[in-house]
């Protein structure tokens, strides 16, 4: 189901001058000298109040637990960041990721998956399946899984590998939100023709550096680098959010026809005029408060339908 959100009156102006501060920089390379500039960005996002900030080890992977106010005994959330598997950090992630857990009333972790071009693929995968198995390890029992741009891509190839997990008593996420998933490190998406110009701040060639970066040789069609090309079938229901103003919008509209055509519960939100993961924008756009509610919305109704406890398959088997 694809579900479009207008561009809000209230919103354009904000649009308007995002765009124009934006047009300055569109297309620059951002290697690995640009980490501390892009931890900055997300480190400005507003931090939720009373969220307890705390550095630990899940799975052998070091990253930060963000602890929220009553939250639900045995669940947890397991928040993968962006930055094109090149930049980016869990520290940086804490006030937006804590702007998840306190609306959905969860515990989250967030790993410092390693990053390229220092470790290519399969790196970030695998810290990330390591992470959300030692979540099970430690007695998680409902885990819901979230991330953004790269981490979205993360996200759901996470999906797809524990799904085929077929270990007796595996726990299974029982939802998953992304937002601008970057599912096609081939680059492959028709929105990288037909939003070149709407898009504010990438050009196929920074996205083309990123996946150069990451691969590094390695083949761009493989289901772990690039999850629309995953088995999709058996997933547990999944959300994502995504701008019309970007060239990623390709890679959740056909992850989402893809993943319906297997069975799977999936929406695809998009919203008019914004661009790459505007959510994290909280405060500037009445469109990312309103977005990052409505997935908030939809973890904790996971969290709490009848069939989001621990089961040794995904509860969607033979459905």
């Amino acid at each position: 189901m694809i579900r479009i959100h207008p561009l809000s009156p209230e919103d354009a102006p904000a649009v308007a001058a995002m765009r124009q501060a934006a047009s300055a920089h569109k297309g620059e390379a951002l290697g690995p000298e640009a980490r501390a500039m892009f931890d900055a960005m997300f480190a400005a996002t507003p931090g939720a109040a009373d969220v307890w900030v705390e550095a630990a080890t899940v799975g052998g992977i070091a990253g930060f637990w963000l602890r929220v106010p009553n939250a639900r005994p045995g669940a947890r959330i397991l928040y993968l960041h962006g930055g094109g598997y090149v930049l980016g950090s869990a520290q940086a992630l804490t006030h937006f990721a804590g702007q998840i857990a306190v609306r959905v009333g969860a515990d989250a972790f967030v790993p410092d998956y390693r990053l390229a071009p220092e470790h290519p693929f399969p790196a970030a995968i695998d810290d990330a399946v390591a992470a959300y198995r030692g979540l099970v390890a430690d007695g998680a029992e409902r885990i819901i899984v979230a991330g953004d741009s790269a981490g979205g891509g993360l996200t759901l190839a996470l999906l797809s590998i524990i799904a085929a997990d077929k270990a007796k008593g595996a726990v299974q996420p029982v939802g998953a939100a992304v937002m601008s998933p970057w599912t096609d490190l081939a680059l492959t998406g028709d929105s990288f023709e037909t939003r070149a110009e709407a898009d504010p701040i990438f050009t196929r060639g920074v996205l083309q550096a990123f996946a150069h970066m990451y691969l590094q040789g390695q083949d761009a069609g493989n289901p772990k680098a690039s999850p629309l090309y995953a088995e999709l079938d058996r997933l547990p229901p999944i959300r994502i959010d995504v701008g019309d103003n970007e060239l990623l919008l390709a890679d959740s509209v056909r992850y989402g026809e893809r993943a319906r055509a297997a069975g799977v519960d999936i929406t695809v939100s998009v919203w008019e005029g914004m661009a790459h993961v505007f959510q994290s924008s909280l405060g500037q756009f009445r469109a990312a408060e309103t977005s990052v509610t409505a997935i908030a919305d939809f973890l904790r109704q996971r969290l709490d339908a009848p069939d989001a406890a621990t089961v040794p398959s995904n509860p969607l088997k033979g459905a």
